[in-house]
């Protein structure tokens, strides 16, 4: 394996709080250890347009509070096709780059596989606030989003108990309802619905008329945006229960704002872990969390794993919220 001199940064897919504390600790790590540092802006597209720029210990100043990627992402299709692959080998051949640390989520990591393949050492840092990268139990972002949703529910819910309303809430989480569970467990929601179980609104309906016979008034529902047309589905419940319900879609809210203590932590902790492993001559590695272990799989085996939604405690949600 050829020997580190120069480590590239990239940030690719759905920017994430917590990117900033892991480029920090990547670039910090590597100049400590003598390393020379590059960035590649705005991703994989980046890397084939060589947007590339010398960074030093000053270059991550003041970043580490900060939402969102100064690195910027970009999605990059060219980069799924092997002249894109090629192309972006031959930048980093051309700029000296011996190794890259590609920040983000799996469509993120298979790009770095394939650069790879052409013979560029690669490390994976899992970014993403959808906690939906099957190899690591936690992803970077994820819990500065669920707090920000949370925030915004508990301020929904002041309206809607004025107001005797039912709220439906539609956080991220296109094929994972992540963020949604754990949302709807922290801010007490009448219903959590995922796109990991089949939509049953009767269900909901029953339990919303059980609790209005029971004295409640208002509800909150958290539904992750991949379950389906959420207006359609907040209007078949106001039909099915006769309160007023209103749909509130917090959106790209979820992915800004300053990263939590844990997302700062976590994220300086995996970025100096990725150096260290090119340090060892390991390379061709993501980095992942395990049963509260960070830790490192290759490319194919974290490719390979599966990751369920916590089903127990989807469980404790039902009976806790009547």
């Amino acid at each position: 394996m050829k020997e580190i001199k120069t480590i590239g940064i990239l940030t690719s897919g759905g920017d994430a709080p917590g990117m900033n504390a892991a480029i920090r600790a990547v670039a910090r790590t590597a100049l400590y250890n003598n390393l020379r540092v590059v960035g590649i802006r705005r991703g994989f597209a980046g890397l084939i347009n060589g947007d590339i720029f010398e960074m030093n210990l000053r270059s991550v100043k003041n970043i580490i509070m900060l939402g969102g990627t100064f690195l910027y992402s970009a999605r990059c299709p060219e980069f799924m096709t092997e002249s894109g692959v090629q192309r972006g080998t031959e930048i980093c051949k051309e700029a000296g780059i011996d190794a890259v640390c590609v920040l983000g989520g799996d469509g993120s990591f298979k790009g770095a596989a394939a650069l790879a393949e052409h013979g560029i050492q690669c490390i994976g840092i899992p970014c993403t606030i959808d906690n939906d990268i099957s190899a690591s139990d936690y992803t970077i972002g994820f819990d500065t989003a669920v707090n920000t949703a949370i925030d915004m529910v508990d301020r929904i819910r002041d309206t809607s108990q004025s107001h005797d309303r039912c709220s439906v809430v539609e956080v991220m989480g296109r094929h994972a309802g992540y963020i949604a569970l754990e949302t709807g467990v922290s801010c007490g929601a009448t219903a959590i619905l995922v796109p990991e179980l089949p939509l049953d609104l009767d269900s909901v309906s029953d339990k919303i008329l059980t609790s209005l016979r029971s004295g409640k008034q208002n509800f909150i529902i958290v539904a992750a945006e991949g379950v389906g047309d959420t207006s359609k589905i907040a209007e078949e419940i106001q039909k099915k229960v006769g309160i007023e319900t209103r749909l509130t879609v917090l959106g790209h809210v979820q992915r800004g704002g300053h990263p939590t203590a844990k997302d700062r932590s976590i994220a300086s902790f995996m970025g100096h872990y990725g150096v260290e492993l090119l340090l060892k001559g390991k390379s061709n590695r993501v980095i992942v969390s395990q049963n509260g272990k960070i830790m490192d799989l290759d490319f194919k085996s974290a490719f390979n794993m599966t990751k369920h939604l916590d089903m127990e405690l989807y469980r404790a949600s039902q009976e806790i919220s009547i």
